[in-house]
């Protein structure tokens, strides 16, 4: 069973300038919470607690001064910092201690998911213990992302970087679940063309041995792309909309701890009052009361 989890929130937010010169990209706010509280609360619902957070070291100390160690949520939270952009894989190998020769899933500090059911395929990807699982789900736009082709089991047949000509219209959201042997395997890559490890290359080792499996997201799920000002807009107002309806918040990290059973009504009532004065904060005593 996978009881680590390594997330990537490097990178410089190019496309985001100039909002990104002021703040990272996994701190801007997706309507009442940054960025980053969405993959983790990901994490946590589906039951990693020991997690590993890459971010730049300008970034660092702001990303560390949001979430801290991670034990007001029940959890334990541990920090990296990656000094360039090496793509992906790299983040295996500035993991490489924390990993420990145990399997672990990789998220992007950029994953947005709004999970209609947490369902038994995840127990499969959570389960690994020879080969990987990659996560996709269908796209409009196939020629925008990593493509996946599989056959009728599931297995993947092919993994493209934005190819011109789709083999299938399955994307790779950026959530994946490796066995011990990711690290190693990461070592081994060479930089491609932009001087970055490609996470297509490392996936592609499991798929010439035959253990590389996709596992698609229920139709009750939605990833939402969060890469430009247009779709960070579009991600707040989602939420927005699906909140105001429910009057329940999405990924609200306290309420998932004490749903989860990481801390019990008291540290939630605690938690709670540190934001007091703020909507977040009522809607949390709400919560403790139930």
């Amino acid at each position: 069973m996978i009881k680590k989890a390594i997330i990537l929130a490097g990178g410089s937010g190019t496309r985001l300038r100039p909002l990104t010169d002021v703040v990272c990209k996994q701190l801007l706010p997706i309507y009442d919470k940054p960025m980053l509280h969405y993959p983790l609360a990901t994490l946590m619902l589906l039951g990693i607690k020991d997690i590993l957070i890459i971010t730049t070291p300008k970034d660092l100390i702001a990303v560390k001064n949001n979430l801290g160690d991670g034990s007001q949520l029940g959890i334990n939270l541990q920090y990296k910092t990656q000094d360039t952009p090496k793509g992906l894989p790299d983040a295996f190998i500035i993991g490489e201690q924390f990993i420990d020769n145990e399997p672990v899933c990789l998220i992007l500090g950029d994953n947005i998911l709004y999970w209609g059911q947490l369902n038994l395929l995840w127990a499969e990807c959570l389960s690994v213990k020879t080969g990987a699982y990659i996560v996709g789900t269908h796209t409009k736009e196939p020629e925008r992302f990593g493509i996946i082709e599989c056959d009728k089991n599931n297995n993947v047949i092919s993994v493209t970087e934005k190819p011109e000509y789709p083999q299938s219209n399955i994307a790779a959201i950026g959530l994946y679940f490796y066995d011990h042997q990711v690290t190693h395997f990461a070592k081994q890559l060479d930089p491609s063309s932009r001087g970055e490890l490609e996470i297509t290359d490392l996936n592609n080792i499991y798929l010439r041995k035959g253990e590389l499996k996709a596992k698609f997201l229920s139709r009750g799920t939605t990833w939402l792309d969060a890469g430009t000002v247009n779709s960070l807009m579009d991600a707040s107002n989602f939420f927005k909309i699906i909140e105001d309806r429910q009057g329940l918040k999405i990924c609200c990290l306290e309420e998932v701890a004490y749903n989860m059973g990481y801390i019990n009504r008291s540290q939630l009532i605690k938690l709670a009052k540190s934001f007091n004065g703020s909507s977040y904060g009522r809607y949390l005593e709400q919560r403790a009361k139930k």
